[in-house]
């Protein structure tokens, strides 16, 4: 019997050998929304309500079925392409990318049999830095810099590929006390939404450490928003309290 080649190990600044292999054995139950990935299809709806409304506010574009029309998008540390496929159905152009090769074969899949065209791609910001790619309107840059090696080195080369006067938006989880007790211990250990050593306390990032990178590349970042999770109702919002998870938007100086 024939045997599938592995999946190829880029070296890379911003590439952790360790974390890409953990997600590459679970990408097969990106889609299974009770699967490894729960917590993110629970809290998927809450930002991609906020995600698509800072786009409209930002570019001032028109309400409708595909709000998101003409804009060129990159969705960086793309998953299963959980982001990626409705910001395709809001208009936009996707490119997504991501550095293990299981991953994007699972999205491709799922995106085909949805009839969705969307550019997925096995690599990294900065191949496509070296590439000389084709700088976007919009960086997505969701729950994946905890899980790099150089975050401040791949946040200013995500900056990069940014226009002048393009958005940002970066999620991840707060390094304080309580997102340890929330996101760690009891997503991992207590509500088994994760496999446990998925988020390392002394990996995740504090707010003003990526303002500190992007600034040094010519964004303007606004003060974080909170994705706080309700036990009573199961259900995500956008909350002012950021000591768990969190998102940033920055606007390039254009």
């Amino acid at each position: 019997m024939a045997h599938a080649e592995a999946p190829e190990k880029l070296t890379s600044p911003s590439i952790d050998p360790d974390e890409v292999e953990k997600f590459s054995r679970m990408a097969a139950e990106w889609w299974d929304p009770d699967s490894k990935f729960k917590p993110l299809h629970k809290f998927n709806p809450a930002r991609i309500g906020y995600i698509r409304d800072a786009l409209i506010s930002h570019f001032n574009l028109q309400t409708g079925a595909e709000p998101l029309k003409g804009l060129k998008l990159l969705d960086i540390g793309c998953g299963g392409g959980l982001i990626s496929e409705p910001m395709a159905r809001l208009g936009a152009t996707v490119t997504a990318v991501d550095a293990a090769e299981p991953n994007i074969k699972t999205a491709k899949v799922h995106a085909e049999e949805q009839g969705m065209t969307i550019d997925y791609r096995h690599g990294t910001a900065e191949q496509l830095l070296e590439e000389g790619e084709a700088q976007f309107d919009v960086v997505l840059n969701l729950e994946v810099v905890e899980h790099v090696a150089n975050p401040d080195q791949f946040l200013r080369d995500c900056a990069k590929l940014l226009k002048p006067g393009g958005l940002m938006v970066v999620g991840t989880i707060n390094r304080t006390s309580k997102a340890f007790v929330l996101a760690i211990f009891g997503a991992e250990w207590v509500m088994r939404w994760l496999p446990h050593g998925t988020h390392r306390f002394d990996k995740l990032i504090k707010p003003e450490e990526i303002r500190s990178a992007l600034s040094a590349e010519g964004l303007d970042l606004q003060a974080p928003v909170g994705v706080t999770y309700n036990p009573m109702n199961d259900e995500f919002s956008i909350t002012g309290d950021a000591s768990v998870n969190y998102m940033m938007l920055g606007v390039k100086a254009g």
